[in-house]
């Protein structure tokens, strides 16, 4: 068949790659000038399969209560007058009952312990460098009560196959030397050695490169307007040039992988797409000091920041706030990105040359992914990863052509049809 994808980022990419490798036509559309400008660009580049749980759960609701009102809260609402906004954030409520949130981490670890696997025979495959190290993912935890909950959380990890085990303080610091000279005590941890990390902009630029050789199509700096509906199938896809024309596109399926975006394109077809981006941030710095910077992937459970070396920079990213698509930068919470990395990291980095960024991740309430086919017949979505698009990134792409093709996935998850 020939396919059209939706999105070049790490999902819309190895969405591309995949359905190639299956025997498509492929043609990839994206409105930015190159492959993973959006927010697949400056994120934590963690695959954390450890983490690959539900922001929905009673203990985080009872945080958020706590958080209200804190400009610096890890997880912040910002109320819009938005429908949309108050549908999803209702949805979210459901979606932290007990039974819910249970479903809801079994689907997500399933599907990403498959996609690391998926993205390790990828990098050995194809020979993709991209600042990766297999060191592993470590949480340290400063509050004694929230290091509690974490062995329950661990235990629940376990019994889906992730080896997350729990480490005392001692360990911790063995574990990456660089805590020793964090200004914050640490009572704990946990620690998930086959864990991994890595640059999901340079793996994504470097797979759409693969990608095109083996036949795909990138249109770049294209916007694709709308789809058209033709009993019960999209007949043809409305896309905006560079040049400012419109040209048809015909394909027999379509992919959405438009991340945020997407419910842009379901909405006018009447189609139900529960996704809502939680902007997050990044900062980014040169090592002044390297044996002073940490080489394991690291995540501060109290301000929910993780940490992943990248050649000769630390990436440093986190915090969520459910507003609206504005990237626009809050210059407390970029300060106190700055602030944190100084308290734990105070002689290895250069505190005066700081990049920042800022993504919206597309969220689902339940943060399980959309992927499958829509009630329109030709219409699939891969959408919603929130926070977990590296490191489900792979996997979904793989499933995806599967679905397309008309074949079962190798994995027991809840997609769509």
């Amino acid at each position: 068949m020939k396919i059209a994808v939706f999105g070049a980022g790490v999902i819309g990419v190895s969405s591309a790659w995949w359905l190639a490798r299956a025997g498509h036509e492929v043609e990839v559309v994206e409105r930015r000038a190159g492959a993973a400008l959006e927010t697949s660009r400056a994120n934590g580049g963690q695959i954390s399969v450890c983490y690959a749980e539900p922001w929905a759960s009673a203990h985080t609701l009872r945080k958020v209560m706590r958080w209200i009102g804190r400009s610096d809260a890890p997880l912040r609402v910002s109320p819009r007058l938005d429908p949309r906004q108050w549908l999803w954030c209702a949805r979210f409520l459901n979606e932290c009952r007990a039974p819910r949130f249970a479903a809801n981490l079994r689907a997500m670890a399933t599907l990403a312990l498959y996609s690391r696997a998926t993205l390790r025979e990828l990098r050995t495959g194809l020979g993709i460098e991209y600042d990766h190290l297999e060191r592993g993912i470590l949480a340290f935890y400063r509050d004694p009560r929230e290091f509690e909950y974490a062995r329950a959380s661990a235990a629940k990890m376990r019994e889906l196959g992730v080896d997350r085990r729990i480490v005392d303080a001692a360990e911790v610091l063995r574990i990456e030397p660089a805590l020793a000279a964090s200004r914050y005590p640490i009572v704990g941890g946990d620690f998930t050695a086959d864990d991994e990390s890595g640059d999901v902009h340079l793996f994504t630029r470097a797979l759409a490169e693969r990608a095109r050789d083996a036949g795909v199509t990138f249109r770049y700096g294209t916007r694709v307007n709308r789809l058209v509906p033709v009993d019960g199938r999209i007949s043809v896809a409305e896309l905006i040039e560079p040049d400012g024309y419109f040209r048809p596109l015909q394909a027999d399926a379509y992919v959405l992988a438009l991340g945020s975006f997407t419910p842009e394109l379901t909405a006018p077809l009447g189609l139900s797409c529960p996704v809502w981006p939680a902007k997050g941030y990044s900062a980014t710095f040169r090592l002044r000091d390297p044996d002073a910077a940490p080489m394991v992937s690291l995540v501060d459970q109290e301000a929910k920041i993780v940490f992943s070396r990248l050649g000769d920079r630390l990436r440093m990213a986190g915090t969520a706030e459910i507003g609206g698509y504005s990237r626009v930068l809050d210059t407390a919470r970029c300060n106190r990105l700055v602030e944190q990395a100084r308290d734990l990291f105070p002689s290895a980095l250069d505190f005066d040359n700081v990049q920042f960024w800022s993504g919206l991740r597309p969220t689902t309430p339940s943060n399980v992914p959309l992927i499958g086919r829509t009630r329109i017949r030709n219409l699939y979505l891969n959408t919603g990863h929130g926070s977990l698009g590296w490191t489900m990134g792979a996997g979904s792409g793989r499933v995806l052509a599967d679905l397309v093709s008309g074949r079962t996935p190798d994995i027991d998850f809840p997609f769509l049809d």
